[in-house]
């Protein structure tokens, strides 16, 4: 399918409807697509419904996507906040005084933070500190397969360790090594590891098993995606020795390595050239198995949503499946929120923009009904959220930089969520709060929309003002992450605050 063919005259602003129009389908494209609706600066101006400002930092990790995780250590509440080369640590205990403990650059010999997974392991009696590693990501259209027969062996043939490795917390600011583990084979000769490395972050909540995504070999490289190599698989590994991982299991969808050809040729998405295919974040288990929990629940890019059957977590079998209705560009299916199996029988499942001023269908968030786990079905979708009433602009794609749902965060989020209520990341349109009270009509409920101005020298930081969210449950707090900086919400719908409210109640 040609880049004319998936692109639609219809698209932009339809007056007599009162809507933004998406294409249907559109390639990857790097850059801005401003409109004439769109606004010719940055915005110096937040808006806030239903959500409070008690703090907010100038601090900017990195632009455009961070990672958080929080640990409790003798009584005091740390978080961990980064990507890649930068890390910074800092005491939350006291969130208005939010001081910073370490802050640390890594330089390229020493390698990066990865993307982590911190929790208790009761057997050990210390904190776990789980970090991926994978190949780099090169979304540059430079970097497009298609279009440059040799990118594709660069890319798999960049050195460097792809895994995962297990360090045992020992302070907020110190860990010690205790295992590393690549996902694939290692060249004995060259040291060049195979397959992409653990994708994203792993999902461990301190006990037996491990969930991590990867391409585990150079097999798996059926990706539609232009500009990636690998398409990755969902793997499992036991923990009962954290100094010795153990692979369980290898889950994918046939069709992604490449010897599957009748397989990859019968997927909807074939030959598109732009659906990402495959996993980007583990599959999440929100009743741990060793507690009785049976399903995992995974996106898989351009494959849909598949409910796992991990009775016997060493054979993974797919109970049911749902393929999400076609989106590209962007990413189709990357994350599911499973904190809401148990209470309300539902997993909410989005995508990601990837192109800027609104160039690309839109990203839904779906409402799954998955009470019964061999038949999940799309029931509602979250409300496009609408500007408020006083912006000067009738849709956030107007607004500059990417509109779309990121991330709910994460399903390891400290406390209990919220069943009636959800909050997301939403580029351009800030920190979105949905009422779920009706899983049929969810509502927009409020929000905190930050402004695109901020104090770094940087012509793209307008990109995604905001990516990242962490909410802690337990304290009733919102953090979000942006290009203007870092920002401490709250919310009468979320309660009153309790700061003293620490949940994860572990000794250091």
């Amino acid at each position: 399918m040609s880049e004319a063919q998936m692109e639609i005259a219809e698209y932009g602003w339809d007056e007599a409807r009162g809507v933004f129009v998406h294409p249907e389908s559109t390639p990857y494209v790097a850059g801005p697509r401003p409109l004439p609706q769109s606004l010719d600066h940055l915005e110096d101006r937040e808006y806030t419904s239903n959500m409070t400002v008690e703090g907010r930092w100038p601090t900017v990790v990195r632009l455009t996507h961070t990672w958080q995780n929080v640990v409790d250590m003798d009584g005091r509440r740390y978080m961990f906040h980064y990507y890649r080369q930068a890390l910074n640590v800092y005491d939350i205990t006291d969130p208005t005084a939010r001081e910073l403990i370490l802050e640390k650059r890594y330089a390229p010999e020493e390698g990066e933070f990865g993307a982590a997974s911190i929790a208790y392991n009761e057997q050990l009696g210390a904190w776990l500190l789980i970090q991926c590693f994978e190949v780099p990501r090169t979304y540059g259209q430079d970097s497009n397969k298609y279009a440059n027969p040799d990118t594709l062996a660069r890319l798999m043939s960049v050195p460097g360790f792809r895994g995962f490795r297990v360090y045992e917390l020992t302070g907020p600011t110190d860990w010690k090594l205790l295992a590393e583990v690549p996902t694939g084979p290692v060249d004995p000769v060259t040291g060049i590891h195979q397959g992409s490395g653990g994708v994203d972050t792993p999902a461990y909540d301190g006990g037996r098993y491990l969930y991590i995504c990867a391409a585990p070999d150079d097999t798996f490289i059926n990706q539609e995606f232009a500009t990636y190599p690998y398409t990755p698989a969902q793997l499992i590994y036991d923990m009962s020795d954290p100094r010795r991982p153990q692979l369980v299991s290898t889950w994918w969808v046939p069709g992604q390595r490449v010897d599957e050809i009748a397989a990859y040729r019968a997927w909807s998405r074939h030959g598109n050239r732009n659906s990402w295919m495959g996993a980007r974040v583990p599959t999440s288990v929100p009743v741990p198995l060793e507690r009785g929990g049976r399903y995992g629940y995974t996106a898989m890019g351009g494959l849909g949503l598949y409910v796992l059957d991990l009775a016997d977590p060493a054979h993974p079998t797919v109970a049911g499946s749902l393929e999400l209705p076609q989106s590209w560009a962007g990413i189709e299916g990357d994350v599911v929120d499973t904190s809401r199996v148990t209470s309300r029988g539902v997993v909410l499942v989005n995508g990601g923009p990837m192109n800027e001023d609104g160039y690309e269908p839109y990203k839904e968030v779906y409402v799954i009904d998955v009470a019964d786990p061999t038949e999940p079905r799309i029931i509602a979708t979250l409300p496009r959220p609408l500007p408020p009433p006083d912006a000067p602009y009738r849709d956030f794609v107007f607004r500059r930089g990417k509109f779309g749902p990121k991330r709910f965060g994460s399903n390891q989020h400290p406390g209990t969520p919220d069943p009636n209520l959800t909050l997301y990341s939403f580029g351009n349109a800030g920190v979105q709060m949905f009422d779920l009270t009706d899983l049929r009509e969810p509502r927009q409920a409020g929000y905190f929309v930050p402004r695109m101005t901020d104090e770094l020298d940087n012509p793209r930081s307008y990109l995604v003002p905001t990516e990242s969210i962490f909410v802690e449950w337990d304290r009733r707090l919102v953090w979000a992450f942006t290009t203007s900086g870092m920002y401490l919400l709250t919310s009468p719908l979320l309660g009153e605050p309790r700061p003293d409210a620490l949940s994860l109640g572990r000794p250091s």
